[in-house]
């Protein structure tokens, strides 16, 4: 079958309630809802690219850059198209970079100090790279060119004293005058001061009570590990440990911070604020201050006891060289648990672990940073899909016979991929979802116990679209995952179920917010456009809920929140990829405000650009400038909601054609993703290569070919 021309199965689904937006400041970390300020907004950051203005020749005869030249597109095609083959690996996958801000980097050295593990050369490497991303406010921020942030910037800070900077030295001078303007290390959010604490730069009164009993806790208890992310789980039972027993780092050349501090640490007293402001978080800061009395009274055969469950749910979880839950943070507390608990270095588990630590750093050769996790199956999927849009047409119209060199390349990918779905290990979801058969994928190359719901809907529809038998099994067992992992809402979160305790984020231990894995518009349309997309009529009802789900969470300006990625363009992206997935008719009004708000948002360059101060409700629509994989999202969005041939998309297209390349990759500087909103956001290297790529390749498919109609679920 024609791969350009196979259609997805539209399935008849009734008309469901406009949509509505009822938010609670707890839920999931968007900002309270704003209409678009589109009426009287200001035409240099949101310009309407209406009527046909500038098309055609320019006067020095070049051709006009708000028009696409198909030529320019085939080139672009082919040049990005045979960088990203040659940097795939030779098993299929494809990995890149995923960078976050100072913090993880700063853990990396602040960790060797911990244990008395100083790598002298690497950590200079590493030094170099927090240098060059401080901030011109003197501090770090969380993203790119972004504000200060109070916790990233006194782990910057202290790593790099702890590797001999000097505290006159010019940097450090404006670092510490920044700190201190802002209230000093005092004001360092939760994770932070724990880590003070460790190195006895405060008191332990400076911490939320998080002792190790709780892994004693039964599930009807208002917090139960059960009740928080993945995430949350992973970090919080080794730090559990931590805490209990006061772990105290060897930090062997004495380095301390007291001058980072306004009052001095032992007489602060006003470490703990409200999270959330709510009369609930009042509440349980007093419990936390309770708890905190009773602590001595504690009986040691509890903690004993509780340990022991601690350390078999880590061990249990370990993960290899992948590392405890494949991320950073709860690697690190894995190894200081360790070394607290007298774990000799040549241990299996710590050897383990220190591999896991180390396999995330990136060296650049005069520099080198900490990844927070590895994208390995995220980036094979999407690099993939992007592949075979570039092979649905050639350019002399549609074709059944793609380029062998491509198609081995998708072919490779599938197979990398179906040798890593998760299908005998049952992940934490059984808690709430017992008896669910495995079928889904980790987003690292291996998390058995934490599959991702994204890159499994992500990989389900590259491999639908592979048409390879081969591949049946593999998403059958997908799709039977993903059903049994909708919420009851109809939406799905990222790896749980019902992951909706909105409780738990009042408590002070939350003060990032993040505690949580409730269902989100990105995550949900994904599995929308995957059910979609194979066609099967028995997944007709968890469509439908889904479908509810989502007209429920269009914001009032006619966007949706993206929780993964930055953030209202890719969730609108998601979310009308998702209502095409299903032939929602793209005249429906929720699809029309979708369509309207987009164009409004287009830059004056024919770009889109979003910033991470977004998810802030006072710079809800903040643009600095417009970027390649945010201008990428918009025109797919676009033309999922079938405005192929209009202006928007055209110029869209056009940027995209002409915006400055390194290679296969579109230069892009800005951030262009989220961990957790406001408090932690990423930069995928590879994003500026798949997406341009995709969006480009879609353009030309569409244009040329026999359909304006997107045949996919993403």
């Amino acid at each position: 079958m024609n791969k350009a021309l196979h259609k997805t199965p539209v399935i008849d689904l009734e008309s469901h309630p406009s949509f509505s937006m009822q938010w609670s400041p707890a839920r999931d970390g968007r900002p309270t809802p704003a209409q678009d300020n589109a009426p009287g907004a200001d035409p240099t950051l949101n310009p309407t690219l209406g009527g046909t203005e500038g098309h055609g020749p320019r006067e020095d005869g070049a051709s006009d850059p708000g028009v696409p030249d198909p030529g320019v597109i085939d080139r672009v095609i082919d040049e990005v198209s045979g960088w990203l083959r040659k940097r795939q690996n030779d098993d299929g996958h494809w990995v890149f970079e995923l960078e976050a801000d100072a913090t993880i980097p700063s853990e990396y050295i602040l960790l060797n100090h911990f244990l008395d593990e100083i790598d002298d050369a690497r950590e200079q490497k590493i030094a170099v790279y927090l240098r060059r991303i401080q901030g011109a406010h003197g501090g770090w921020p969380l993203f790119h060119d972004g504000d200060f942030d109070m916790s990233a910037s006194v782990k910057a800070y202290y790593a790099l004293k702890l590797v001999g900077d000097h505290p006159d030295a010019p940097h450090m001078v404006r670092a510490r005058e920044a700190i201190l303007k802002r209230g000093g290390a005092a004001r360092a959010n939760v994770f932070t001061r724990y880590t003070l604490a460790m190195f006895g730069q405060v008191p332990w009164r400076a911490c939320p009570v998080a002792r190790v009993e709780a892994m004693l806790l039964p599930r009807w208890f208002p917090f139960h590990l059960d009740k928080v992310s993945y995430w949350s789980r992973t970090v919080m039972v080794p730090l559990f440990v931590l805490y209990s027993r006061r772990a105290r780092a060897v930090n062997p050349r004495g380095v301390e911070v007291s001058e980072l501090f306004v009052t001095p640490p032992e007489k602060e007293r006003k470490y703990h604020s409200n999270p959330t402001g709510h009369w609930m978080g009042s509440l349980l800061l007093k419990v936390d201050a309770i708890a905190r009395l009773f602590e001595p009274l504690f009986p040691v055969s509890g903690e004993r006891k509780a340990t022991e469950k601690a350390l078999k749910f880590v061990e249990e979880r370990l993960n290899g060289v992948d590392g405890l839950g494949g991320i950073y943070p709860a690697i690190a507390n894995c190894l200081m648990v360790y070394h607290t608990l007298g774990y000799p270095k040549d241990h299996p588990h710590v050897r383990t672990a220190r591999k896991a630590v180390d396999g995330l750093i990136v060296d650049k050769g005069d520099h080198a940073y900490v990844q927070p996790c590895l994208s390995p199956v995220w980036d094979t999927g999407l690099a993939s899909l992007a592949m075979q849009e570039t092979i649905a047409q050639g350019r002399g119209g549609l074709s059944d016979a793609a380029p062998a060199a491509q198609d081995s390349a998708i072919a490779g990918a599938c197979a990398w991929l179906r040798d890593r779905q998760i299908l005998d290990t049952v992940g934490d979801y059984a808690a709430w979802k017992p008896g669910l058969r495995p079928g889904g994928w980790a987003f690292q190359y291996n998390n058995a116990h934490y599959p991702d719901v994204d890159d499994t809907a992500v990989i389900g529809m590259l491999l639908d679209r592979a048409r390879d038998p081969k591949n049946k099994e593999a998403i059958d067992r997908a799709a039977e995952w993903i059903a049994g992992l909708q919420s009851r809402n109809g939406g799905w979160g990222a790896f749980d179920a019902d992951n909706e305790y909105y409780v738990l984020n009042h408590i002070p231990f939350a003060d990032h917010g993040a505690l949580l894995d409730p269902p989100t518009v990105d995550v949900t349309a994904r599995c929308v456009g995957f059910l979609a997309q194979i066609g099967d009529p028995k997944y007709t009802p968890v469509i439908d809920r889904a479908l509810a789900f989502l007209k429920s969470e269009q914001e009032p300006d006619g966007s949706w929140f993206g929780r993964w990625g930055t953030n209202y363009i890719y969730g609108t992206w998601s979310a009308l990829a998702a209502f095409n997935a299903v032939g929602e008719d793209p005249q429906a009004p929720h699809i029309q405000a979708a369509v309207a708000w987009l164009k409004r948002r287009q830059q004056a360059d024919g770009g889109w650009g979003e910033g991470c101060e977004s998810y802030w409700a006072d710079k809800r629509d903040f643009v600095k400038a417009s970027t390649p994989t945010q201008t990428s999202w918009a025109v797919l969005g676009l033309m999922a909601a079938g405005e192929v041939d209009s202006d928007a998309v055209r110029k869209g297209i056009a940027y995209l054609s002409h915006a400055p390349r390194e290679e296969g990759r579109w230069t892009e500087e800005l951030y262009n993703a989220v961990g957790f909103p406001r408090i932690f956001y990423l930069k995928y290297h590879g994003y500026p290569a798949f997406f341009p790529l995709w969006a480009l390749s879609r353009y030309r498919n569409l244009t040329r070919g026999n359909s304006r109609r997107v045949s996919w679920g993403i």
